[in-house]
């Protein structure tokens, strides 16, 4: 699977960056994983950045980890910003 990302450029699907972005917004490691591994499942041949991101969000708010859905939007609005 690849990633199209909101420039427009294309990149591999690597779930590590969920995961590591998961965790670091406060999910759980295992939480983190089965979401990168919900995602990694899907037989598409190219999902955009913006899906991905809904989809953690979204499994996020379902596992009872509100918090760590509002930390990843959170630091995703500063990253806007700077770019």
């Amino acid at each position: 699977m690849r990633v199209k990302k909101r420039n427009g450029s294309m990149e591999p699907f690597m779930p590590e960056k969920i995961v590591v972005s998961a965790v670091r917004a406060g999910a759980p490691y295992e939480i983190a994983r089965e979401i990168a591994a919900s995602l990694e499942a899907r037989k598409e041949d190219v999902i955009e950045s913006p899906a991905i991101r809904e989809h953690v969000l979204t499994e996020l708010r379902s596992r009872g980890h509100s918090t760590a859905a509002e930390s990843w939007e959170a630091y995703e609005q500063t990253k806007s910003r700077r770019e």
